[in-house]
């Protein structure tokens, strides 16, 4: 079966292939980081200094392209433009990857500025290595746009695995890079991870140039401005890179309370970030991504809705469990990931609650990505954008009262203040997601779960909490890899049985293809 007739489901499992490959190689690389750095200075700057590059990243990369590329992209695909199609994208890569050059010799010059800005409570050695740190990963943050820009076309054409594989090679090199820095001093180790974070990003972009190459006919750098499909592109590239903006300007919200936090308060939000990144990419961004294209084909209003309705339901059936997961059991998965080493078991205990407090919101940002994606296949991303914004502003508003005042109201240990924050964060989240549907349903028709879906999902993952915490209590004394891996292994047994004893349609579903697949 050629790629692009696969299902939308089959498309996306293939994404979600490709993001766990690359989730598990970031899980060793926190592991890693964890076992050299735990909570100290170095960590501090190293997870500061990958932030404030990022930013150029988030803001021209996957997002910002997959709304305005994909969809003008796709569609002269769709009508069988391919000449057409061809050009067009050699020019948004030539221009994307001038304006990478300038943002990243600007970031290279600017590094003071945006070190004070991002993390204004850094000073002294703290703020000097994070100054040296940002110098070095600037320029490697420019392969990754263009990285961005190759999953683009890649995803346009069905091609779904690679390009979301190929974070594997930036984990695996500032994996080797921390291991051949692990006798050395805090500060030095950092620098060796730098490097390794820009060597990873060329490996990245090379492992998906040759298939990009083949699919637009040549990489010679091409300047067609003149074309209505590239000024579509970057007419609606600019509302994308002010909704990503806003994302941007609400980590950038956390990072600077966060550093006005007790020591170890950034790496601590970075660790809990990690493991809440998760399902948002393996179950949010797989079908959001898949699912891109086919709503950009020109199908009409109700074709879109069910479609819509259909990935709302696979993604819920998977971050649910997942939310109720990171709350309850919470200790068990952080004590698996990240305590080795400087990492103890104070560490773990302060990056649950923080990350209890973050899953409050993990549905809604999920959930969010696909009415966000609906909005872009229909060549609005403007909508997206405003709600974004009013979901900033009520992040910032909550996350700074709960962040300072709540822990001294209550008398808590200051640095629990990272859950007030990701609390904030969450609740937000929830808002801009109704908000969305609310837009989106007066455009195309109801859509969202419904409530006897939602009451059965929900059940299934208490119910499995329930049965993981009966585990944990039984094997208390084994160590924390075994203790995690018993804990999270019965938590998903116990899902599986109870979503198929509610007769969840998704897990049957699953259940007969698998059959099939087993004969």
């Amino acid at each position: 079966m050629s790629a692009a007739r696969r299902s939308s489901s089959a498309n996306a499992l293939l994404v979600g292939a490709g993001i766990l490959l690359s989730r598990l190689a970031g899980f060793v690389r926190e592991r890693v980081f964890a076992h050299y750095l735990g909570s100290s200075m170095a960590a501090d700057a190293l997870r500061a200094a990958l932030r404030a590059p990022n930013v150029l990243q988030n803001l021209f990369g996957e997002g910002s392209l997959s709304a305005s590329l994909i969809p003008v992209y796709s569609r002269l695909l769709g009508e069988g433009r391919e000449e057409e199609a061809r050009r067009t994208a050699r020019t948004a890569g030539t221009l994307l990857a001038l304006l990478a050059v300038l943002l990243s010799a600007l970031g290279v010059l600017a590094a003071p500025l945006l070190v004070d800005l991002f993390t204004p409570g850094f000073s002294g050695e703290r703020r000097e290595l994070t100054v040296r740190l940002v110098r070095i990963l600037f320029p490697g943050t420019g392969l990754l746009v263009l990285s961005a820009f190759c999953l683009g076309i890649l995803n346009s054409h069905r091609r779904f695995f690679l390009p979301y594989a190929a974070p594997v090679l930036w984990n695996g090199a500032i994996i080797v890079a921390l291991v051949l820095a692990g006798t050395r001093a805090g500060a030095e180790i950092a620098v060796f991870a730098a490097w390794g974070a820009v060597a990873g990003s060329l490996l990245q972009l090379l492992v998906q140039l040759p298939q990009v190459a083949r699919l637009v006919g040549t990489l010679r750098p091409a300047l067609d401005t003149g074309t209505p499909h590239v000024r579509t592109i970057f007419r609606n590239l600019l509302p994308s890179v002010g909704s990503r903006g806003v994302t941007q300007v609400s980590s950038w919200v956390d990072q600077v309370i966060a550093s006005f936090l007790p020591g170890g308060a950034v790496a601590m939000l970075g660790y809990a970030q990690t493991l809440y990144i998760l399902p948002v990419s393996l179950f949010g961004m797989s079908v959001s991504s898949a699912e891109l294209p086919e709503l950009s084909s020109g199908a009409g209003a109700e074709t879109l809705r069910e479609r819509l309705d259909a990935a709302l339901r696979r993604v819920a059936f998977l971050v649910v469990p997942s939310a109720v997961a990171f709350a309850l059991l919470g200790d068990r998965v952080v004590a698996l990931v990240f305590q080795t080493g400087a990492f103890g078991a104070e560490d773990v205990r302060i990056v649950w609650i923080v990350l209890a407090a973050a899953s409050v919101g993990l549905l809604a940002s999920t959930l969010g990505r696909l009415y966000a994606s609906a909005f872009w296949a229909l060549h609005d991303t403007r909508t997206p954008l405003r709600f974004a914004m009013l979901r900033v502003t009520a992040s910032a508003a909550l996350g700074a009262f709960l962040a300072f005042a709540l822990p001294r109201l209550l008398g808590l240990d200051p640095r629990l203040g990272l859950a007030g924050l990701t609390l904030g964060s969450g609740l937000a989240g929830w808002l801009e997601m109704l908000l969305l549907r609310r837009a989106l349903n007066a455009r195309v028709g109801k859509t969202g779960l419904p409530a006897s879906f939602s009451l059965r999902v929900w059940g299934a993952a208490l119910g499995a909490a329930a049965a993981g915490f009966g585990v944990k209590l039984a094997f208390a004394s084994l160590g924390p890899v075994l203790l995690g891996a018993l804990v999270c292994g019965a938590f998903a047994a116990a899902y599986a049985l109870l979503a198929l004893a509610f007769r969840v349609p998704e897990a049957t579903a699953l259940a007969a293809s698998l059959r099939r697949r087993l004969g």
